[in-house]
């Protein structure tokens, strides 16, 4: 059983995987650029495909954390705050 808690995985992850931050911010811009407002999981999947399936990646990126990415990335990143649509955290 996990005890840690979802936001302690997440930093954890994160920290171990800084390229998932920035293909997720790259992919958040161009689906901007065209027009597009999405939430995190639609870009999630399309990074899932292109990490998991064509790269091979050796870690799976948990659904878990889109969320945590969303607002992480509209802290940092100021062209994108408000483009995710996010629902209230219901864990931590």
């Amino acid at each position: 059983v996990e005890s840690r808690t979802i936001q302690e995985r997440f930093e954890v992850f994160h920290a171990a995987h800084p390229e998932v931050y920035e293909a997720l911010v790259q992919l958040a811009r161009n689906a901007k650029a065209a027009g597009f407002r999405r939430g995190a999981k639609a870009l999630f999947e399309i990074l899932r495909w292109e990490m998991e399936i064509v790269r091979g990646s050796d870690f799976k990126l948990n659904n878990i954390m889109s969320s945590r990415y969303a607002r992480l990335i509209e802290e940092q990143e100021p062209d994108l705050v408000g483009f995710f649509n996010k629902r209230e955290l219901k864990s931590r």
